[in-house]
């Protein structure tokens, strides 16, 4: 049976279209995923629609995606890392 520490992470690794990867903490992600979703709030993926406030859809991106789509010929993408054994 898997070690649970083995998923769990507080390092994540940001992939956005025209930058170069980028290592981010859990907060510093949150903060970059409601940037975007502050941007966005008239056009909201469905399952987004349901949360009032940005923290909300932010976090809920975070336990549930690695992806927002951002417009055509752009991504947004995020991993997990474990930078240590």
């Amino acid at each position: 049976m898997p070690d649970p520490r083995m998923y769990e992470s507080d390092t994540f690794v940001l992939l956005e279209s025209g930058r170069s990867e980028e290592f981010l903490t859990t907060a510093e992600l949150l903060d970059k995923l409601k940037g975007v979703l502050a941007k966005r709030q008239d056009d909201l993926p469905r399952d987004l629609q349901k949360f009032t406030s940005v923290q909300d859809q932010a976090q809920y991106l975070l336990e549930t995606s690695c992806e927002l789509d951002v417009g055509p010929d752009e991504f947004l993408q995020w991993y997990a890392v474990r930078l240590e054994k």
